[in-house]
């Protein structure tokens, strides 16, 4: 998005991370890998939507359990719990569609409302939602919360734009690449820092999922015809190595501002 967005610092706010280009680069591949993760172990592994949302619901847990154990912000454990999120948040939005036949229209207004509610609490309990404040664990669980709810919503909104409403995977990447585009626009005009985080921060979800898609799937069928395996390798490799580089070579200062 920008390199304007800082997150200034604080003693007890290094549990997550500077909002640098760097963060929405990992942040969009991150939510591709949720996309096209899921696809392969539940179809191409043979694993089944329920038993990969159990695997990786498991997995998210001890990664959920290390990340709030934590006292500083290590880059691989947070890093690794939003990967295991945006599949888990995937996983959640398909077995509504897929097992239960929730139609698209419903799970995307259910999300909607569910992070509503998230934030409405969060707000009322803690007086605000900006990610400079996360200072306890309520408010960490509150941001975790939060983030999943964001990854389930786009992953509905994202399905519902591509598929339900037939904008395919190459409009779809255009319209949310513009959408975000536009809250940048916002932000540098002055509108208010923390909505406008959180709205990219969700956007970016059905972003990266119809990126992902468009990579993923076969030409028959709109896409380039990578497949998820290759994608989902590519993507893990490229997360990787920024993770890697922001660890070992203090990428962390180059700033970028999401909230009051």
């Amino acid at each position: 998005m920008s390199t304007t967005w800082e997150l200034r610092a604080s003693p007890m706010l290094n549990k997550v991370p500077e909002v640098t280009l760097i963060f929405w680069t990992i942040k969009i591949l991150s939510t591709t890998v949720g996309e096209t993760g899921a696809d392969y172990l539940a179809v191409h592994v043979g694993l089944g939507a329920s038993l990969t949302m159990a695997c990786m619901a498991s997995l998210l847990i001890v990664a959920l359990i290390l990340q709030l154990r934590t006292r500083r912000y290590v880059p691989w454990i947070y890093w690794l719990t939003v990967v295991l999120v945006s599949i888990v948040g995937t996983q959640i939005t398909d077995l509504m569609s897929d097992k239960l036949e929730i139609s698209l229209y419903v799970s995307t207004a259910v999300f909607a409302c569910a992070l509503a509610a998230t934030f409405a609490i969060w707000y009322r309990l803690e007086h605000t939602l900006s990610i400079r404040s996360i200072v306890t664990t309520r408010r960490e669980l509150f941001y975790w919360a939060a983030i999943l709810f964001t990854f389930a919503l786009g992953t509905a909104a994202g399905d519902l734009a591509t598929e339900a409403l037939g904008l395919g995977f190459q409009f779809g990447v255009l319209t949310f690449a513009v959408l975000i585009a536009l809250i940048a626009v916002f932000y540098w005009l002055g509108v208010n820092p923390v909505l406008t985080f959180w709205l990219a921060y969700i956007l970016t979800r059905p972003f990266g999922a119809s990126l992902g898609d468009l990579l993923s799937q076969s030409r028959q069928y709109g896409g380039v015809g990578l497949g998820t395996i290759h994608t989902s390798l590519v993507f893990l490799t490229v997360i990787v190595a920024l993770v890697a580089w922001v660890t070992f070579e203090g990428d962390r200062g180059e700033k970028a501002d999401p909230a009051e």
